[in-house]
């Protein structure tokens, strides 16, 4: 079915629906909703079977809506409207919520419904429910209402008769700062970290610090230090901790406010972000919350990261390989490398390079900070290393992940394997990695299209090696449950044992300094080029700018409908390629150049 997506940015709820529905064989076309546009027009042109609206924060035409079947994401359950129907569920600490697909119409958010499934809302930040728990929510009642479509006897459901009443469920308006608003005196350390929670990543909570307003993202409980309320208390790894009236709150971003006539601001490292205006603090030794975390489970390490939007500045990227280094020290076989949940990696921090006095200086030092940590995973010979992927991934980080002798993906993840669209060539080994998983063709392609890949898509690719089913929450434990397993296999020491002459074959063969030497001069020409598409590109991604139009990457029909395209066929579930016990050696990776 010739399917377009009709949405307000190519965003992570959008790309995974774009990734899922070509995995089924549909023809999926992707037009963004932008000022000056016309959406009429661009439908027309499109002639879908099917329109779908995945994150659309715009009213749909008349003129479309009575002319295409439009269904629209609504992230809330049935009965719930309005603009901010996650944040007032997080805002208020409801645990049950849910996910609504309906038919535009004209009233918003009140068409008929066509498929609604229920989710639990953990205690975690907005934008990892949205990439998580909602998202899973979404994709199933997306596929659901598209199959309906598709049978064509479906008959969508008034939402008067579509379930029991709720007095939470109405249309509410749009959750403001007033509401927002942190009183430090008298908010408990809970009501702010869940008027911070509702909040992350957009619009963030507005207050005043050191004289100056801010946007606070983020918030993560304190479980040691104390103060008076509003006090900052300590640093650590470039957030702040600030008192709250019965307890603290750690704060890792701040976004200035943005005055009258002045450029757009965009979120920063508190520290940072704070520079002069920050007093004398100390910095703050791990208790309740860290960014970098280790611990082991008998003969399996488990090195934990968890970065601000999966981005990874020159600073983090060392104190990782600090860590990286320090894990690898310990007596064990196997070494889990990846957060419990959200994001695995997005590779180097394109807000930290952009605020640099010397944008070009710190790409390049950012770029060999990660190559470095890259190299560390690559050379590590005396125990299997395993990337879990609890969450997306996107250009170096899909590559850093790809260093790991495994990679085990949760299976809502989305990976985007490439760079183009940055204005970039890549490094942190791209060019050794990524053709010896997939093949030199498939890599040109997965560069060339760029596009996001469904963690089905990429088992059959070969680009991880199994997909971990289940929810978000679910993800940690059942890869503790399979890096025990895996450590205790009699074949592990023998794969152990058989990296370092493997390795050292292939660095006779090519040495991995020359990967690394070829990808960086290309990087260097980029950074040093003042007009090279990459700073705008840059400057554009980091203030938010739309583009001018719609991509001509997503506006062209995309389908994959078999093993040539991506491996993978039909909806039947593939939950892993290779299992734990099989041989170290990936029968579809392709010899290193």
């Amino acid at each position: 079915m010739h399917i377009l997506l009709l949405a307000s940015a190519f965003n992570s709820l959008t790309q995974r629906a774009h990734a899922e529905l070509r995995d089924r064989g549909h023809r999926v076309a992707v037009e963004l909703a932008l000022p000056g546009g016309s959406l009429p027009d661009a439908v027309r042109r499109h002639a879908p079977q099917l329109v779908v609206a995945p994150m659309l924060k715009s009213v749909i035409p008349e003129e479309v809506w009575a002319a295409y079947t439009c269904l629209v994401v609504h992230p809330g359950p049935v009965g719930d409207r309005g603009p901010s129907s996650l944040d007032w569920a997080i805002h208020e600490g409801i645990e049950e919520w849910g996910v609504t697909v309906l038919q535009a119409d004209g009233e918003m958010d009140a068409g008929d419904v066509w498929a609604c499934v229920p989710c639990r809302l953990p205690q975690v930040s907005k934008s990892e429910l949205y990439r998580g728990e909602i998202a899973d929510a979404a994709l199933e009642a997306v596929l659901l209402a598209v199959e309906r479509f598709a049978g064509g006897t479906h008959v969508p459901r008034k939402q008067d008769t579509a379930c029991a009443a709720d007095a939470r469920l109405r249309p509410r308006p749009y959750l403001d700062q007033s509401v927002r608003r942190i009183d430090w005196a008298e908010d408990a350390t809970g009501t702010v970290l869940r008027k911070l929670r509702a909040a992350d990543s957009q619009p963030g909570v507005l207050d005043t610090l050191l004289g100056g307003e801010w946007y606070l993202h983020g918030g993560h409980p304190e479980s040691v230090l104390r103060g008076r309320p509003g006090e900052l208390l300590a640093t650590r790894a470039g957030a702040v901790c600030r008192a709250t009236r019965d307890g603290a709150v750690w704060i890792p971003e701040l976004r200035a406010r943005r005055l009258p006539g002045q450029s757009p601001t965009y979120k920063l490292p508190a520290v940072p972000a704070l520079g002069d205006r920050l007093p004398p603090l100390p910095e703050a030794p791990e208790a309740t919350w860290a960014d970098i975390r280790y611990r082991e489970s008998g003969d399996v390490g488990f090195l934990e990261f968890s970065f601000p939007g999966g981005a990874m500045s020159t600073e983090q990227c060392r104190r990782l390989l600090d860590a990286y280094r320090e894990a690898c020290a310990r007596p064990t076989s196997v070494l889990v490398l990846g957060g419990e949940r959200d994001f695995f990696s997005n590779g180097i921090h394109l807000n930290v390079i952009e605020a640099a006095a010397d944008p070009a200086a710190e790409s390049w030092a950012n770029i060999n900070a990660i190559d470095d940590l890259v190299e560390a995973v690559l050379t590590t010979t005396d125990r299997l290393v395993v990337s879990a992927v609890a969450g997306n991934a996107a250009a170096g980080g899909v590559m850093l992940a790809l260093a790991a002798d495994e990679v085990w993906c949760r299976s809502g993840a989305v990976l985007n394997p490439h760079y183009r669209l940055m204005g970039l060539y890549g490094s942190e080994y791209w060019t050794y990695t990524l053709p010896r998983r997939v093949g030199p063709a498939v890599a040109e392609r997965l560069m060339r299209e760029a596009l996001p890949v469904s963690a089905a898509s990429a088992l059959g690719l070969g680009l991880v090696d199994r997909v971990v089913d289940g929810g978000p929450g679910a993800f940690a434990a059942e890869v503790g449950r399979l890096a025990a397993h895996l450590s205790a296999l009699p074949a592990t020491p023998t794969r152990i044992a058989a990296k370092k002459s493997e390795l050292e074959r292939r660095e006779s063969v090519t040495p991995l300094a020359g990967f690394r030497e070829r990808e960086l001069a290309r990087m260097r020409r980029t950074f040093d080029d003042a007009d090279a598409p990459y700073h705008a590109l840059r400057r554009a991604f980091v203030h938010k700018e739309r583009p001018a139009g719609t991509p001509t990457h997503l506006s062209a029909s995309q389908t994959d409908s078999g093993p040539s395209a991506t491996g993978f066929t039909g909806t039947a579930p593939m939950t892993s390629r290779r299992g734990p016990s099989a041989d170290t050696k990936n029968p579809m990776n392709a010899e290193s150049p």
